[in-house]
């Protein structure tokens, strides 16, 4: 298939698959006359990498993926994107923690700033 129908057919445009080329993570091949010429796997591996993308993964943190996806069929299994699951699952781990800690902070200065507002206000 064309880019354009590739594009149209993952949701996304020529530009991004392109930037995607770019990256090593899409691999077209080129008919006679130049045009890039995609097969069904490359939908697949587009699908991975928006998916990817969504769940707040980096373009360097994608590679293992499409590798492992190009490798196995599955993106999920090699030891290299496990590794990457395990440090993204640690990195939103702190996140929370840092949440938590803000919510926390923020609900005890609620409730001082209510019960001071209930004294002083007839």
């Amino acid at each position: 298939m064309l880019i354009g129908e590739l594009a149209s057919r993952a949701g996304t445009s020529t530009r991004t698959l392109r930037y995607y080329e770019e990256q090593g993570l899409v691999r077209p091949t080129r008919d006679s006359h130049g045009y890039r010429q995609y097969d069904e796997a490359e939908l697949r591996v587009v699908h991975e990498i928006r998916a990817l993308l969504a769940n707040g993964f980096g373009m360097d943190d994608i590679k293992p993926f499409v590798a492992c996806l190009r490798a196995t069929g599955s993106g999920h299994v090699c030891p290299d994107s496990v590794a990457v699951l395990r440090r993204k699952l640690a990195e939103v781990d702190g996140y929370l923690a840092q949440l938590t800690d803000v919510r926390r902070r923020l609900h005890e200065q609620l409730t001082q700033a209510v019960e001071h507002r209930e004294s002083r206000c007839p």
